[in-house]
């Protein structure tokens, strides 16, 4: 995208610095980074003294308000333009396009100058009938038969009074209907004070019967949470429900108010004269056949949009906590990719990721063939030194976790342990080309198995392997722009590789293409050239990798491992440009580069002003003494497992009151779900996660978070279950209480004057676990 003109530009600062609560010198000094072709990871951790201390959240908010603002300043301009080819810009509407403050404020003050088919106006005025309507707008004591049958105009296509007064009223319709001060305000009206409207299709109430919540429902349009909003947008696009937007709790009230909102506009007032009817008739046809489906169109895309925007940011947040999992670490790991009819597929990957050995056995229906299958499992565990058997949580899980179990009493002396883990995306990544590439000799089948092996050992190393859409962990992901989802996606999986670092002598070329400035292309060179040269020996010896220059370098290096290279440092984040103020802090401690990284006492007792230039400044010096105090630390959490309750393998085996253990698999805007390891995920609707009041359930959990949790209900036909974490809850209520801001609000603003609102309606409560959203979620696991 091109980069817009220096004033142009520092609006743009302005705009975004109090967006992200900083100074527009701060908001510039990172979009001329972004500019030069800096990512966000390189700028939050190495560019500190440039941005002022911009941290990772505010440099993400600030790329994507610089390309929302960019586009719209584009926008504005080929406004202008077209209207000043019209020659129709006057100083006045050029000021009111420069104020505009969003996309939809300038759509409006174009919509009259938009090129567009000739309109029933359009046709009206060039029949000469323009004058009429001002007429009668400006003197409604004329008859408007009378003066319209001076406007009669057969060669003009006006054949009697009756079509001229038609011609007329399509002009001030159109005239009322694109004037952007009365579209703004009504807009803001609208938005306020709309009720959102559902009712089944009539005969769709079997087809939809997973909608039904919504089958006659109302709620504010300005409080509607997201997961709602998609799901009824779901409904509208599967034909099962019809969507409308009331001006209000008293719909026909709400019509007359906004119907007297534009007479006022236009200045017509009812006092009894000949035109006053015909004027009311025009202004109740504005509001009714155009403006309110107008404004329907407009809230309901502008509903929508923050409706995925924030179903994409719970995805994003709930892959960042996948991604972010405790990695099992560099040991020696049996995978199980389970199946019944199929058998299970075997893999063992050795401590650092190693391919090794592959099977398929088949200990369950319809062959049965226990004892053989735990033979040859033994024979794999014995012979490569397996200490984790990694169970994938599919079809046939619990039955082959019960085989894993009586596999560790045949080799206790190993001291191994099994452990259940998510396979969503498995299947995936073994069709993929990646797997092709890395497995060229190996089954598809048994691909899946080598990939729940290694997510064990390191979940970031093998996720990045696979398309972030295909993981599972979203909320409504198929609705939702998939554009915007995939950019949110990749900054996540950016972001955490190199939140935790890469090292570049093990790494795949997949992990290695999400590191900050390194392409799909410049990370496949790497691998070749290790492959042909052997581990590379330092951080500079990448400089020989083709296609890797000094930029790209400058970009990748502080998120690149060199373990046991020539360079101590090589391990650690601290970036090679700032290597000589490592020399002048060994210079004042007379210590060697090994002698200091550890050595908390002596570094902890530095003042970082002390080692400070014209370059490096106090935040850059500080991470730097941070970073040798435990150089290449990993700000993942420490391993562990959940262990699911013996005897209690499906769904059928719940009863009410049952205590588990188990783990988040996903986290929704309205609750948790988690695997309870009977193949159906129960949720934990946000009023049970905690004692205290919860409004984002990710304060409290996350994916791949393990807990407690408490059975309320199961419906084994629907395959629904309902739990919660507040384990002294009574059993049968799938909803201890009813969350305040899930009920139907109340209208916080005033009623439109002259009408008197009606009083909320209250609506039962619905289990969360009977709803489309839930539905929808549990689908993506399948």
């Amino acid at each position: 995208m091109p980069q817009p003109a220096p004033a142009v530009a520092r609006k743009i600062a302005a705009a975004i610095a109090t967006e992200i609560g900083a100074q527009p010198a701060q908001v510039q000094a990172a979009v001329d980074l972004l500019d030069e072709g800096a990512t966000v990871p390189f700028i939050a951790r190495y560019r500190k003294e440039v941005t002022g201390g911009l941290d990772d959240t505010q440099l993400r908010t600030l790329e994507t308000r610089l390309a929302y603002l960019r586009e719209m300043e584009e926008r504005r301009a080929a406004i202008l333009s077209s209207i000043e080819e019209q020659g129709k810009l006057t100083d006045a509407l050029r000021a009111e396009i420069e104020a505009a403050d969003s996309k939809a404020r300038l759509e409006d003050l174009y919509l009259p100058y938009k090129p567009k088919r000739r309109t029933r106006a359009q046709i009206a005025r060039e029949a000469g009938l323009e004058p009429l309507a001002d007429g009668l707008l400006a003197d409604p004591t004329r008859v408007p038969e009378e003066f319209a049958a001076g406007f009669v105009a057969a060669d003009k296509g006006v054949a009697d009074a009756k079509a001229a007064l038609e011609g007329a009223r399509a002009i001030l319709i159109e005239r009322w209907g694109e004037d952007a001060a009365l579209l703004g305000e009504l807009r803001d009206w609208l938005a306020r004070e709309g009720l959102i409207r559902s009712k089944v299709v009539d005969g769709k109430q079997a087809a939809g019967e997973k909608y039904r919540d919504y089958f006659d429902h109302a709620e504010p349009l300005a409080k509607i949470p997201s997961h709602r909003m998609l799901a009824l947008l779901r409904g509208r696009r599967e034909e099962i429900l019809q969507l409308d937007l009331d001006p209000g709790a008293d719909a026909e009230a709400g019509h007359h108010y906004a119907e007297a909102r534009i007479a006022l506009h236009a200045g017509i007032q009812d006092r009894g004269r000949a035109a006053d009817a015909w004027l009311r008739n025009a202004v109740r046809l504005a509001w009714r056949a155009k403006i309110h489906m107008h404004l329907l169109l407009d809230l309901f895309n502008q509903a929508r949009e923050k409706a995925e925007s924030e179903a994409i940011a719970v995805f994003g947040d709930n892959l960042k906590d996948l991604l972010l999992a405790a990695p099992a670490g560099p040991k020696a790991v049996l995978g199980l990719d389970p199946g019944l009819r199929t058998g299970v597929k075997v893999a063992v990957v050795d401590a650092t990721g190693k391919l090794v050995a592959t099977d398929t056995i088949y200990p369950h229906e319809p062959r049965r063939q226990w004892d053989q299958s735990l033979a040859s499992l033994k024979k794999l565990c014995v012979a490569h030194g397996v200490q984790l058997i990694a169970i994938g949580n599919g079809t046939a899980s619990r039955e082959t976790d019960k085989l894993a179990g009586d596999l560790l009493k045949l080799v206790p002396e190993l001291k191994a342990q099994k452990i259940v883990v998510s396979e969503a995306g498995a299947s995936v990544y073994s069709a993929s080309e990646l797997a092709a590439k890395e497995f060229p000799t190996l089954d598809v089948s048994l691909r899946g198995a080598v990939s729940i092996a290694r997510r064990l050992q390191d979940p970031l190393a093998e996720l990045v392997k696979i398309d972030p859409k295909s993981i599972g962990v979203g909320q409504y992901q198929h609705d939702v722009d998939q554009y915007q989802l995939a950019r949110r996606l990749d900054a996540v999986v950016e972001d955490c590789v190199n939140a935790v670092g890469v090292d570049v002598n093990t790494a795949s070329s997949a992990l290695l293409a999400r590191v900050s400035g390194l392409s799909a292309t410049v990370a496949e060179n790497i691998v070749a050239y290790r492959d042909q040269h052997g581990p590379f020996p330092s951080r500079k010896a990448l400089l020989k990798v083709p296609r890797l220059g000094d930029k790209t370098f400058e970009q990748c290096a502080g998120f690149l491992r060199i373990m046991d290279g020539e360079q101590p440092l090589d391990a650690s984040a601290v970036h090679p440009e700032a290597y000589p103020v490592v020399e002048r802090i060994l210079a004042a401690g007379g210590k060697s580069v090994k002698q200091i990284i550890g050595d908390t006492v002596f570094l902890r007792s530095l003042k970082a002003a002390q080692f400070t230039d014209e370059r490096f400044g106090e935040p850059t010096v500080r991470d730097i003494l941070k970073e040798l105090e435990k150089p290449g630390r990993d700000p993942r959490p420490e391993f562990k497992a959940a262990q699911f309750a013996d005897g209690v393998e499906d769904i059928k085996d719940l009863r009410p009151g049952m205590v588990l253990e188990g783990v988040v698999s996903n986290v929704a805007a309205f609750g948790a779900f988690v695997d309870i390891g009977v193949h159906q995920d129960g949720l934990v609707h946000i009023s049970a996660l905690s004692d205290r009041y919860v409004k984002d359930p990710r304060e409290v959990v996350k994916a791949g978070d393990i807990v407690k949790v408490k059975v309320l209900e199961v419906d084994v036909a629907r395959k629904r279950i309902a739990l919660t974490r507040r384990l002294d809850d009574p059993i049968g209520e799938a909803r201890p209480d009813a969350r305040r801001d899930d009920r139907p609000a109340r209208r916080d603003g005033q009623a439109p004057r002259g009408v008197r609102p009606a009083p909320p309606q209250a609506q039962p409560a619905k289990a969360p676990f009977n709803s489309a959203m839930a539905d929808a979620l549990r689908g993506l696991k399948r």
